[in-house]
């Protein structure tokens, strides 16, 4: 899956959007309760680190399994330190790629979808992490 750079890092403007306090059911859908509502920044949801955070536009099918779909828009913080599992955005021997990060039983980088094989990652790789996807943007309609 490759990933094109679309907003740098930088401060964000504050949108407030209402937010409905009621949870929406998944399930069975529960009798209508007062809605009451107040203001949410998605900046403030979404962005812990303004001056190390970017977005970016995946493409391709590698990561459906985690919810990355063609065309989604990744939250990107360069300020986490990337982790087992984390999902990142990397730089692998030139090209940009989101996978998950393995480093046990070996170093690798991982798709979520059984079309694509792990990429080990050898001794001669050069892999750069350009940050950790915090949450992902994707379109219903």
């Amino acid at each position: 899956m490759k990933v094109d750079i679309i907003s740098r890092s930088g401060v964000f403007p504050r949108v407030q959007i209402p937010y409905l306090l009621e949870t929406v059911q998944a399930g069975f859908p529960s009798p209508a309760q007062d809605y009451v509502e107040q203001q949410l920044d998605l900046n403030e949801l979404c962005i812990k680190h303004p001056a190390a955070t970017y977005f970016v536009r995946a493409s391709g099918e590698s990561m459906i399994g985690a919810g990355i779909h063609d065309n989604d828009i990744l939250v990107v913080d360069r300020a986490l330190s990337a982790q087992a599992g984390d999902i990142i955005i990397a730089c692998l021997n030139g090209e940009l790629t989101v996978k998950a990060l393995q480093l046990k039983p070996y170093p690798a980088l991982l798709s979520h979808n059984s079309d694509y094989p792990p990429i080990r990652l050898g001794s001669d790789a050069e892999l750069d992490v350009f940050g950790v996807v915090s949450h992902v943007i994707h379109r219903c309609r």
